[in-house]
């Protein structure tokens, strides 16, 4: 049973890619917010974009309704579109070519089946409060492999 909505804002972050990546979340229930971030040493920007909403779902204890903004038409198309197609040609794209990130996408899916998830897209970096909050925790997930 749901009983309580969530708002999770995510973002992913590069330098290079592949290069060291970190990944962004806001958490937000009711008046209470919750921040989280993390790092990578060597991946992309798209597997920081996914870890970035899987950590978010991850860090619910119970089921929820979620609205999950991301600035990633990657993962927002992927999950509420692309990935039907994907699983039933056996995780193979359009181009009959394994799914990048099939590790993470199968993750995501999973805990979608836990949550009602309501997918919504922002342009990044256009002044869009919460998502520049997420950008600077990926940001700062980056940052901190260095203090490592």
């Amino acid at each position: 049973m749901i009983d309580r909505e969530v708002q999770i804002f995510t973002d992913g972050a590069c330098r290079g890619n592949p290069g060291p990546g970190g990944w962004g979340v806001l958490l937000r229930s009711g008046k209470t917010e919750k921040e989280l971030w993390g790092g990578e040493p060597d991946t992309t920007n798209n597997r920081m974009e996914l870890t970035s909403a899987i950590r978010g779902l991850e860090a619910l204890n119970r089921a929820s309704s979620i609205v999950l903004t991301t600035d990633s038409q990657y993962v927002r198309k992927g999950i509420t579109e692309w990935i039907k197609g994907w699983k039933a040609k056996g995780w193979k794209n359009a181009s009959r070519q394994p799914v990048k990130n099939r590790d993470l996408w199968e993750r995501l899916d999973e805990l979608c089946e836990t949550h009602n998830v309501d997918w919504r897209w922002v342009k990044g970096h256009s002044g869009h409060l919460e998502n520049e909050r997420a950008d600077a925790l990926a940001n700062r997930g980056i940052d901190e492999l260095g203090d490592l």
